[in-house]
């Protein structure tokens, strides 16, 4: 019985939100983004979203930056932040064009020549700029592009999800699934890129490796290095940058050609390194209401490698 009332619960709430998605999505850009700034107010002034989970990271990051600096990087965040989650809902109805037009791909022939290489590529990104406007990629690709992501309970949204990546015929592999069928299109002689967030915080009992990220020591997510080293994957670290309201520029930056042949944690340091150069230069574009460093302080496992 809880779990009909907890299905029939998420079908009511997609039926209620959905008409409302779909409906922003085909507003015009001027009163798109005018909708933005209203839904900021309300979020950061009233509703007050995680103000305080974004100032403590902020200020755990930034010790050297003044509460007048750091409320100023929260404010452009949370504008950001509004513009990009409400910029998904235009996934539902954007052109093809559009979408290529607003999220450029400033070095594709270089993104190119990594694909005629006849392997497959996994793009490591990080919780910044755009990541949900990523299968754009897909539009101008030689190979197949495939976003891996963390399913969503409500099993209609995660369907939307699907629906949205299927308008253009971009594939989408659950997290707990993507070694599996990484696997199978490598049997398959399927060459993919695939594209991977890879910020998160791991759980305390897989948090084998440690090392800092923006000068806080914390457990470090390992699933796009090991998939690379364990598949000989070429790994591209994908740097997205806010050009202005609505329009990103892409840039692939190489990290490995040959992964299976690099030592232990050179990818993923590598990763970390560029992701915390443009948090450094431009951290109103991240996205700091992740608890990412909530391991800081616990007790790490046994066997656990610090870095």
């Amino acid at each position: 019985m809880h779990v009909v009332n907890n299905s029939l619960m998420h079908l009511l709430i997609y039926s209620l939100t959905y008409p409302i998605i779909l409906g922003i999505s085909k507003l015009p850009w001027r009163l798109f983004y005018a909708l933005s700034s209203c839904i900021y107010i309300l979020v950061y002034y009233v509703i007050r979203y995680r103000r305080k989970t974004v100032t403590e990271n902020l200020t755990l990051v930034f010790p050297e930056k003044s509460k007048k600096e750091i409320n100023s990087i929260r404010k452009a965040f949370y504008k950001h932040m509004c513009d990009m989650f409400l910029e998904m809902t235009k996934s539902l109805s954007i052109s093809r064009e559009e979408l290529i037009k607003r999220y450029k791909v400033v070095n594709l022939d270089e993104f190119h020549e990594f694909e005629k290489k006849n392997k497959s590529i996994i793009a490591l990104m990080g919780h910044y700029g755009s990541f949900e406007w990523s299968n754009a990629i897909d539009l101008v690709s030689i190979n197949p592009c495939v976003g891996i992501y963390k399913q969503i309970k409500n099993k209609h949204f995660d369907n939307l999800a699907h629906r949205i990546r299927g308008r253009f015929n971009s594939r989408l592999i659950a997290s707990h699934k993507v070694a599996r069928q990484i696997i199978k299109d490598k049997k398959d002689e399927t060459v993919c890129a695939y594209g991977m967030i890879s910020d998160q915080s791991p759980k305390i009992n897989n948090a084998k490796y440690w090392t800092d990220f923006m000068g806080i020591k914390v457990p470090i997510f390992m699933g796009g290095e090991f998939l690379a080293q364990r598949l000989d994957l070429i790994v591209l670290y994908l740097h997205v940058e806010k050009v202005k309201r609505g329009h990103y520029e892409v840039r692939f930056i190489p990290i490995s050609e040959s992964s299976n042949s690099e030592e232990k944690y050179y990818v993923i340091k590598q990763y970390l390194q560029l992701l915390e150069k443009q948090i450094r230069e431009k951290p109103q574009y991240y996205l700091w209401t992740h608890k990412r460093w909530k391991h800081r302080n616990v007790q790490k496992p046994e066997g656990a490698i610090v870095d």
